[in-house]
């Protein structure tokens, strides 16, 4: 039992490191996406859409590391709470991972010129949930609570520019200022950083989960 203990040790710190690595990974997509937006750059968005594989790769490595974790040294309690919370992170970084994609795909088919002005909310949307998910890496990093606390009230925000947003491209088709498509273009991608937003937050809350056997407000082992 006593020589299981390091290999199990060394298992989860290598595990903390593919995390920590597919975690910077998404973030960089997601700093890619807010930028290829901002400058309408569809070479950059074709690059992101293309290294969507690579975090899909990482989720399924990940994955198998923890499934392998389970079944050959039988974690309990405390180290069992850290693998699931493992499980359930890089379930939700690889839909940040999709979401950022999601948007790259849209990029080409915006155009140029009144909408990008009218739906003037999406910047600042995009910039607090690229926050987000930077907070949500670090938190995790850190094992810092106070710190996943904080990144989930940021959420509040991203909502509130999502309904901006929403506000925005009523106007938007209620003037008929534009193609609707376009339009309904940049809804799409306002309600992609929304959910990434979300997927950030979820992060945060399984960070407190694994320190406290806390989730949502419910007392877990």
């Amino acid at each position: 039992m006593s020589s299981a203990r390091p290999t199990f040790e060394e298992a989860l710190t290598q595990l903390n490191v593919e995390l920590i690595k597919m975690g910077a990974t998404v973030e960089k997509s997601i700093m890619d996406a807010v930028e290829a937006f901002k400058n309408h750059d569809e070479k950059l968005a074709k690059d992101i859409v293309a290294k969507d594989r690579i975090v899909d790769d990482m989720e399924k490595n990940i994955e198998a590391q923890c499934l392998s974790l389970i079944l050959r040294q039988q974690p309990v309690a405390g180290d069992l709470r850290v693998v699931s919370t493992a499980l359930k992170m890089v379930t939700d970084m690889e839909r940040i991972g999709d979401q950022a994609s999601d948007i790259a795909e849209l990029i080409p088919h915006l155009g140029e010129g009144d909408t990008y002005d009218a739906c003037s909310h999406i910047p600042a949307m995009a910039q607090v949930a690229l926050e987000m998910v930077h907070g949500a890496i670090n938190a995790f990093v850190e094992g810092d609570v106070q710190k996943a606390k904080e990144i989930i009230n940021k959420d509040d925000i991203v909502d509130d520019y999502f309904d901006k947003v929403k506000n925005e491209v009523a106007d938007l088709l209620r003037e008929k200022a534009g193609s609707v498509d376009v339009i309904l273009n940049f809804l799409m991608i306002a309600k992609y950083f929304e959910r990434i937003g979300d997927h950030a937050e979820n992060i945060c809350e399984w960070v407190e989960f694994s320190k406290t056997g806390e989730y949502k407000d419910e007392r877990i082992i």
